[in-house]
């Protein structure tokens, strides 16, 4: 009979050792002797599209619930985090390690209730305790961190656009700047649709992006009154339009940029019919 304890120290040794192997692919990767030209060429900055995209692919297939799937897309979002710290080495910023220990330090400092002696009742004691704890850490007071300003500035610098605006305005609705029924929200989205009418007839881009954006964000709050999620919303139309796609191109018998509009309208139309049945 195995010991537990040896088959979760043989665990432990395996995860190292695969993790230490990518580090060092990753490594030889970035090293100018031999190294990807490609991966040589990266910055921070230029991988930042990748990590959104990779977190994204992340979120996709835990959806699905695919285990294959989820296994690949955790390693390719391992990978940036890797590279990125293999980049920051190479500049003499810091390395793996620090990342490491910072996360560890962190989640230690905000955990009292299990590496402490302090006791919680609840879930809500301890997200209480992780807020006051991360307030000091960054030298604020409680009362400063729950400035609404500073929650919502929170969405705006760490969330995709779509999802921040969402947050934004139920945390902004509850703080007590909301419409008094879904009416007024009705008439915003006029006047919104007006404004935004209006800038596109001038040369105004910044004025253009501007109104632009604020219809998008009366749009959210519309979704909020009727109790809808903006962001699945949006996903559910690319993946609608991208599975008629998929079978416009079946049905054609050459290239989608070779018919005409008016073709193009009824293979669109004959696709979305057999996907409805």
């Amino acid at each position: 009979m195995s010991n537990p304890q040896t088959t979760q120290n043989q665990t432990y040794h395996a995860i190292l050792e695969a993790l230490n192997h990518l580090i060092n692919v990753v490594a030889k990767l970035r090293s100018p002797d031999g190294g990807c030209p490609w991966d040589l060429a990266q910055t921070p900055q230029t991988l930042i599209p990748y990590i959104i995209e990779e977190a994204y692919e992340v979120v996709h297939a835990l959806r699905s619930e695919d285990q294959k799937a989820i296994v690949e897309e955790l390693g390719d979002l391992l990978l940036q985090v890797v590279l990125q710290a293999q980049i920051a080495k190479d500049y003499g910023h810091f390395s793996l390690q620090e990342v490491a220990e910072g996360i560890t330090e962190k989640l230690i400092r905000r955990h009292p209730h299990v590496f402490s002696d302090v006791t919680v009742e609840n879930s809500e004691e301890v997200r209480q305790n992780w807020e006051r704890i991360k307030a000091e850490e960054k030298g604020e007071t409680q009362e400063m961190a729950q400035l609404l300003s500073r929650k919502l500035d929170r969405y705006h610098r760490t969330l995709p656009p779509l999802m921040a605006s969402s947050k934004i305005s139920v945390k902004a609705a509850k703080a007590g700047f909301e419409w008094e029924n879904v009416e007024g929200v009705w008439d915003k989205f006029s006047e919104e649709l007006t404004e935004f009418k209006e800038s596109l007839e001038t040369d105004d881009k910044s004025h253009q992006q501007a109104e632009l954006g604020d219809l998008l964000f009366t749009i959210i709050n519309l979704a909020r009154w009727y109790d809808l999620d903006a962001s699945e919303a949006l996903s559910g139309t690319n993946e609608r339009f991208i599975q008629r796609l998929s079978k416009m191109e079946k049905f054609a018998d050459r290239p989608l940029n070779d018919y005409a509009l008016e073709d193009l309208e009824k293979l669109w139309q004959q696709a979305k019919k057999q996907l409805n049945q």
